[in-house]
């Protein structure tokens, strides 16, 4: 939370899947934004996005007060590429940085109370990385942690909720099958083309009042093992508690 008094300039970077989203806000203001969801490389896109930003609205980097990135879950790529050029700024300016959930950026865009929302991204094999959230007057809260996990045993955590709202373009690949588990007393509801992509305004809202981290120690939220630690592991069918690829 801004403690200081005076407007807090916030660039907020989500590049944690095909979409890539950047914002900049002072506090609460929407100054600037720019949304693609076209596939292209984000370490050949990013820079350049953030600079033309920037310059519409007549900034540089010295100006932002805090760098706020989507910390996963979603793409290993993805998010290295953002989460590095975010904490590259703060540390060579000197400023703030804070991570948020990539999920958590889904669901702030929902305006369903007495609902619980469930952000979804696609994790291949019937799995999805998700949680749940409940929004009211006071904000967003997570009620059910992000993980990665196996749709049918999401639907099962979320069985007992009567009001249930899917969000993510990826919720509708899923869509018949979650109409199929849910029970008839169930309200379920998926989210239309405007909810269905992160929008890096959300993403500096939610930043806004988070406390900041330390950059050095700060890393994606994976919430699965890479493809080389899972291969790791088959190779020496042992488990450590060690990463065994180098983070950022």
């Amino acid at each position: 939370m801004n403690w200081s008094g005076k407007k807090m300039n916030v660039l907020a970077i989500d590049t944690s899947n095909q979409p890539l989203s950047i914002a900049i806000l002072k506090d609460k203001e929407l100054i600037a934004t720019v949304t693609t969801n076209e596939s292209k490389n984000h370490s050949v896109t990013l820079m350049p996005q953030i600079a033309n930003l920037l310059n519409s609205v007549g900034m540089k980097p010295i100006d932002i007060d805090r760098f706020v990135v989507a910390k996963g879950p979603g793409s290993y790529t993805g998010l290295r590429i953002g989460v590095t050029t975010a904490k590259t700024f703060a540390f060579t300016l000197s400023k703030e940085l804070v991570g948020v959930s990539s999920l958590a950026v889904l669901a702030d865009a929902v305006n369903e109370e007495e609902t619980i929302i469930i952000p979804l991204f696609d994790a291949r094999r019937s799995n999805v990385f998700a949680g749940g959230y409940v929004k009211d007057g006071t904000g967003l809260t997570n009620v059910i942690p992000d993980q990665h996990v196996s749709l049918d045993e999401l639907l099962e955590k979320i069985k007992n909720y009567k009001h249930i709202f899917f969000v993510g373009s990826d919720s509708h690949k899923f869509e018949e099958q979650i109409l199929e588990k849910m029970g008839k007393k169930q309200q379920v509801a998926f989210s239309s083309n405007e909810d269905d992509y992160p929008q890096a305004y959300h993403l500096g809202l939610l930043g806004i009042e988070e406390k900041p981290v330390e950059i050095h120690s700060f890393v994606p939220e994976y919430l699965r093992l890479t493809q080389a630690e899972s291969q790791w592991l088959e190779n020496h069918q042992e488990r450590v508690d060690e990463t065994f690829v180098e983070k950022i």
